[in-house]
C-alpha cells in the first residue's frame, strides 16, 4: 500500500501540512471529526417559507379584489354625477333618462 505524502484537497483542507506529513511518517491514523449541525425534529425552515409565500398570496389577491370594489366603486358614482348632469338623452324620439332626479 502505498502512502500519499500530500495532503487532500477536498477531502480535509482544515489538515494542516506539517501535521499531515508527520502522521504520516509516524504511521499514525489521522482522525476527522465531522459534526452534524442537522437539528432533530421538525425542519421548521423548510416548512414556513412555502406558508409564507402563499399568506403573501393570498394577502395580494384580497388587496387586488379590495383595489377592484373601490374603483368599481369610484367608476359608478363617476357615471352617476355625469348621467345626472347630462339629462335626458334622445335619439330619433326615444328619450333615455340615465339617473333620476334627487326629487323623484
Amino acid at each position: 500500500m502505498e502512502h500519499h505524502r500530500t495532503p487532500p484537497g477536498t477531502i480535509a483542507p482544515h489538515i494542516p501540512a506539517d501535521t499531515w506529513q508527520r502522521a504520516q511518517a509516524a504511521g499514525q491514523p489521522i482522525v476527522i471529526l465531522v459534526h452534524d449541525t442537522t437539528a432533530a425534529g421538525v425542519p421548521w425552515r423548510r416548512l414556513l417559507i412555502p406558508f409564507a409565500i402563499a399568506g403573501a398570496t393570498v394577502a395580494g389577491g384580497w388587496g387586488l379584489v379590495a383595489a377592484l370594489c373601490f374603483l368599481m366603486d369610484a367608476a359608478a358614482h363617476t357615471f352617476t354625477v355625469i348621467a345626472g348632469a347630462a339629462g335626458p338623452i334622445g335619439l330619433g324620439g326615444i328619450t333615455l333618462k340615465l339617473a333620476r332626479s334627487k326629487g323623484a
